[in-house]
């Protein structure tokens, strides 16, 4: 039962967040609104991302559980120094991609700019830095109990989907300078060429 909470949890969060990051749904409320009252919404939404997944945290940690893994040292050691290292990518990963503009302060002062192409640094090893260094925190925890596990596996899920998506915007931003960049560079496991036959 605790299972089926968090999942729907988890997909009533996801669906909600979907639809929150959609440009149609922002072209609605820019219509709406005005585009100088959707200078906050970066912010906004990254603030609501947060606050609406507290929830399913509490879930998680009060509903019936059990353990599934546990693993011992010397690994548990490893195993927090790469949940150590994911903290590092994910720090580095975002303040390559301007830290003000991703989490909504500078739209706030400033008129919306064109979105940056970043392709350097991190950027030049997978195509989602943030969504590797992510997994790699959720999947390296070396505790892990059946509600735990219920949850990374959603996420993973959401971050594969939510990758799919970017990647079409991502393509009608930029057009074949993506292209040529997604052809060269792997979406989020680096050195992993998938051929196309």
């Amino acid at each position: 039962m605790s299972i089926f909470f968090i999942i729907l949890s988890l997909l009533l969060w996801g669906l909600i967040h979907t639809l929150l990051a959609s440009l149609r749904f922002k072209s609605f409320l820019a219509n709406l609104f005005g585009t100088v009252a959707m200078r906050g919404y970066r912010l906004f939404y990254n603030v609501f991302s947060v606050i609406s997944f507290l929830p399913i945290l509490y879930l998680v940690a009060i509903l019936p559980d059990a353990r599934l893994y546990s693993v011992p040292a010397p690994w548990l050691y490893l195993m927090l120094l790469g949940q150590g290292v994911s903290v590092v990518l994910l720090i580095v990963g975002v303040l390559q991609t301007d830290t003000l503009y991703f989490v909504g302060l500078r739209q706030l002062f400033e008129e919306e700019k064109p979105a940056k192409f970043v392709t350097n640094g991190l950027y030049r090893l997978v195509r989602h830095p943030l969504y590797t260094a992510g997994l790699l925190f959720l999947w390296l925890s070396p505790q892990v109990t059946v509600n735990s596990f219920t949850m990374y596996v959603g996420v993973t899920i959401y971050i594969l989907i939510g990758a799919y998506f970017e990647e079409r915007k991502l393509l009608r931003e930029f057009g074949s300078v993506y292209v040529e960049y997604k052809s060269c560079t792997p979406m989020l496991i680096p050195w992993l060429k998938l051929r196309r036959s």
